[in-house]
This record gives C-alpha cells, sequence and structure tokens, in this order.
C-alpha cells in the first residue's frame, strides 16, 4: 500500500539568478518569534536534558483560560497534522469513509489512505465548499468529515447560515473536525467561529495550530477544542512527547503576548488587501480570501506561471493542472511576486 502513497511535499525555497530568494510556498508567518517568546524559549533550551511534559499541563491551562473551555475539552498534537493522524488513529479503519472538500488541505488524501480508511472527496463549486454535496456523501459508513474554513488552498470560507444548516443534516455518528489553522486572519463577520458552534455538539470538533498566525511553524504545535469523548481519545493516540518542552512553552509564551502578535496578523491581512487588489487590477481573477494566501487558478498554465515566479526567484505552490497558491510574506516578496504575475501572459485558465 505505501508504495501506492505519495509522500507529502513541503513548499519549496528556489534562488532567482541574481541570489533573491523569497519563499511564497508554506503559508508560513512572514515574522520572526517576538522578543519575549524568543527569551522564553532561550531560557527552556536549559531543560533539554530533560522529558517534556507529555500531559502538556501548563499549555492545556493556558489554552483553556484563552478559549474560555473546559480542560478536559483540549487536546494537542504535533501540528494539527498530527491531530489529524490522532484523529484517524481513533475512528478511521478499514471500510470506514472520510469525507473532505476538494481540492483542499494536500495531507488529507494521504493521512486517510495511511490509516486504511476510504477517502471521499467531494469537488469545490466556486473555489469553496459544497456543503450541500458534502452532507449528500456521507453514508452508514462515514466516521469523519473535514471541513477546512477558511480552505486551503483557495482562501475561501464558508458563513454562518450554511454551516450551521450543514451540521444539522450529519448524523450523530459521525463526527465533524473544523479545521480552522487560518482563523485568526478572518475578518469577514459572517464567517463562524468553530468554538462557538462547537459547544452544542458533540459531533463537531475544532483544530487551531501555532504553526500560522502565531509563527511557530518550526516547532510544530497544534491543538483541539471538542467534547472529553473526543478530546480523550485523541490524547490516547498521541504519541508520548509528540509536543516537546521548547515547543510548549513558546506556545504559551505566544498566548501570554498575544495582544502583540495580533497587530503582526493584522499587518499580514492589510498586505493581503493589497495584494489581490493589484492582481485583480492586472486582470486576474482571485477569489476572496479570508487566510495568509491567495489563490490563482491556471489549470494548464499552472506549472509555466510557477516556472516564472521560480525564475524570479519567487517560491509559490503550485498544483499541476488547477492552480497556484502564493502566501502573503514581507512586501518586497509580495512586490517581486506581483512583477511576475503582472506580465504573465496568461491570465486564470
Amino acid at each position: 500500500m505505501l508504495g501506492s502513497i505519495p509522500p507529502y511535499r513541503p513548499g519549496r525555497k528556489v534562488e532567482g539568478p541574481d541570489g533573491r530568494s523569497y519563499k511564497l510556498s508554506s503559508n508560513e508567518s512572514p515574522y520572526g518569534p517576538l522578543p519575549s517568546v524568543l527569551e522564553a524559549v532561550s531560557a527552556a533550551a536549559a531543560d533539554l536534558n530533560r522529558y517534556p511534559d507529555s500531559g502538556a499541563a501548563g499549555l492545556t491551562s493556558a489554552l483553556a483560560r484563552r478559549f474560555d473551555v473546559p480542560e478536559e475539552h483540549v487536546a494537542l498534537g504535533a501540528g494539527s497534522v498530527g491531530i489529524l493522524q490522532q484523529l484517524l488513529a481513533t475512528a478511521a479503519e478499514p471500510g470506514a469513509e472520510v469525507v473532505y472538500a476538494w481540492r483542499s488541505f494536500e495531507a488529507y488524501p494521504l493521512l486517510v489512505r495511511l490509516s486504511g480508511a476510504t477517502p471521499v472527496q467531494v469537488p469545490l463549486r466556486e473555489e469553496t465548499h459544497d456543503l450541500d454535496a458534502l452532507a449528500a456523501a456521507i453514508t452508514d459508513r462515514t466516521r469523519l468529515v473535514f471541513v477546512c474554513n477558511p480552505n486551503n488552498p483557495t482562501g475561501t470560507a464558508v458563513r454562518e447560515a450554511e454551516l450551521t444548516a450543514f451540521l444539522d443534516r450529519v448524523p450523530d455518528h459521525v463526527l465533524v473536525i473544523l479545521d480552522e489553522a487560518y482563523r485568526e486572519y478572518v475578518r469577514d463577520p459572517g464567517v463562524p467561529d468553530g468554538l462557538r458552534l462547537y459547544r452544542d455538539r458533540p459531533n463537531v470538533a475544532v483544530l487551531r495550530t501555532f504553526s500560522k498566525a502565531y509563527g511557530l511553524a518550526a516547532l510544530r504545535v497544534g491543538f483541539l477544542v471538542g467534547h472529553p469523548h473526543v478530546a480523550e481519545a485523541v490524547r490516547k493516540t498521541m504519541v508520548p512527547f509528540a509536543v516537546n518542552h521548547v515547543a510548549q512553552i513558546a506556545a504559551e509564551a505566544s498566548l501570554a503576548a498575544e495582544e502583540e502578535l495580533l497587530e503582526r496578523v493584522a499587518a499580514t491581512v492589510k498586505e493581503r488587501g493589497r495584494v489581490r487588489d493589484a492582481l485583480i487590477g492586472d486582470g486576474w481573477t482571485v477569489p476572496p480570501t479570508e487566510a495568509n494566501f491567495v489563490w490563482l487558478r491556471l489549470g494548464e498554465a499552472t506549472l509555466d506561471f510557477a516556472a516564472e515566479c521560480e525564475a524570479a526567484g519567487v517560491a509559490v505552490r503550485p498544483f499541476a493542472g488547477e492552480g497556484v497558491r502564493i502566501s502573503i510574506g514581507a512586501p518586497d516578496a509580495d512586490d517581486a511576486f506581483l512583477a511576475v504575475a503582472g506580465a504573465f501572459p496568461t491570465r486564470n485558465g
């Protein structure tokens, strides 16, 4: 089976002929850790000879306080990807089905197939989730449904009325995972906060991560908020010590400095608007995005566009035959990308 499963391919870093290198391929924050976080990390490094707290009690408590949920509703993992794998270990098995939109997060089909379950992909409609089709795809074999909101790689987000109507249609035996890795970048008030929706729905849980807005991609910290039977199962399937000591301390420090950190998020959101407006002004069709990236539907021109970006020292994330996802970076990196996009002879495919 392993031979038939392609490996996950992370975003590349490239270098242009003049030595310039702009990595806009991995949805990373363009900012380094906050000074207070670096100070906490430096202090934590003195304890590298000790195992971390496997239960991450301090971080669990901090998350529960920050999001006003009981501690028994919180579970941790090595990034949201780690928690997805933990969820599949609890609920997936040969013969079971896992439903999700496509295209969506690239790791979904890989992790589902590794679990032995059957992936059920439901095509996007107008670059976003078709929730009616998603609900129609649920059968008595369905165990999990992933709803990536905002969606990666398109950046689109489903709104509250349609999402609650969908959740009302999901049978009790199916667990719905609201994957909100990019929640901090959402500015549309119509996009619901999953942490509010899950509270009276035992079959709904929410994923968040410290990798994006919190700028801790290298340390791999993600968390789930769900009802106790879900959170407990996720905790049981976590590899011992998966969230290391430095990561736990950095995440706690980031929560403590959240006001300062969210100023950086606001700057990225502002830059996102500038990039999208510039692309539209150049004749591109760009879906509304609530994440820290934009999406260009290029079809057969996808790889040619990515090659032009690479020649200019700009790494983007191409999906052959479909389109390109471009992370929002620092203004100089975004300007380098916009120069390529403005000169490219083909607009949307």
